[in-house]
């Protein structure tokens, strides 16, 4: 006897051929995101503040650990699971934050976006709204994933009210997921937007940014 088949099985079919993410720029109305690059280390370094870095995997103090953090960045995208950027200001031309394609699954077309850090002075703006809104775009309509991630500790309910904002779906806590700073045991929250999906959350971030674009 043949095994019974989901009855949508035969709709949920995608392309198969395996995911690549070149480097590129992204350009926006008022942001601008550009390949991350070791030079950009001065710049990031003096926007680093701890409380910037309160959920975040480790905390960025000096331009030593901002190096470092963008040479390990700059290592995944030679191994092709990460491509990182550098979110510039486009009305001041400065570095205001990075921010990056990661987990990069070629052969199932899914990848996740994380890494975001922004300097205090363009938190509450429309920044991480349009910064989102690019990367997503580029990501289903360039580059045709199928399958778009966040992760937040699950107790920073800033981000995770700033991810529900875009229209990405909750779907469930990683308990003791990692370890970060230092040793502290983190449960993560996940969410996601899928292709299917994608065409309502453009139109949501759309209305967004023509309303300003404000994050929480």
């Amino acid at each position: 006897m043949s095994a019974t088949l989901p009855p949508d099985s035969a709709v949920h079919r995608r392309d198969c051929v395996p995911l690549v993410v070149p480097p590129v720029t992204l350009e926006g109305h008022d942001v601008r995101l550009e390949p991350l690059r070791p030079e950009h280390a001065p710049a990031l370094a003096a926007l680093c503040e701890d409380d910037i870095f309160t959920w975040f995997s480790s905390v960025l103090r000096t331009e030593a650990d901002v190096a470092a953090f963008i040479d390990n960045a700059c290592q995944a995208a030679e191994r092709g699971s990460e491509r990182p950027f550098v979110i510039i200001e486009r009305r001041t031309g400065a570095p205001v934050g990075t921010t990056r394609f990661l987990e990069i699954q070629r052969d199932h077309r899914t990848l996740e976006i994380g890494y975001t850090w922004l300097g205090r002075r363009v938190w509450r703006t429309r920044i991480n709204t349009e910064c989102k809104y690019l990367l997503l775009r580029h990501a289903f309509e360039s580059l045709g994933v199928m399958r778009v991630q966040f992760k937040t500790d699950k107790h920073n309910a800033r981000s995770r009210a700033a991810i529900e904002r875009l229209g990405a779906r909750f779907e469930g806590v990683l308990r003791h997921h990692k370890l970060v700073r230092g040793g502290v045991v983190r449960d993560s929250a996940y969410y996601s937007v899928v292709d299917t999906e994608w065409p309502e959350v453009k139109v949501r971030l759309e209305g967004l940014l023509a309303d300003g674009g404000a994050r929480v």
